[in-house]
């Protein structure tokens, strides 16, 4: 099996696409701003909300889940880095977490 490009959140590129694929309680709690939302479980149904041509960066808690993501989409043909260490490294780094339900945290964190 084809294994996981990874990039640290330091090298996100914020003007490229990140796919975040944690639980919506996850989500609603913080997450990077402009970032797309598909829990992993759901990422086989709606795949369609995904642009084949961009090149994605995905990322979940800790990045377990996301890793499987990128394997499956690779698999999709799509390109896909893994962002190691999740929102738990993204918080540690101090970079942007929005949130639309008040005071954004890293659930989890």
């Amino acid at each position: 099996m084809h294994q996981a490009e990874n990039i640290s959140v330091t090298d996100v590129k914020t003007d490229q696409p990140i796919l975040d694929v944690r639980e919506q309680d996850e989500w609603d709690a913080g997450h990077i701003p402009n970032a797309v939302h598909i829990p992993l479980g759901e990422l086989p149904l709606r795949l369609d909300e995904l642009d084949a041509d961009a090149d994605y960066q995905v990322i979940c808690l800790r990045g377990g889940r996301s890793a499987q993501a990128v394997q499956w989409l690779t698999g999709q043909g799509y390109s896909v880095v893994n962002v190691a260490g999740g929102m738990d490294a993204w918080a540690e780094a101090g970079r942007e977490i929005t949130s639309d339900a008040g005071e954004p945290f890293v659930k989890g964190h």
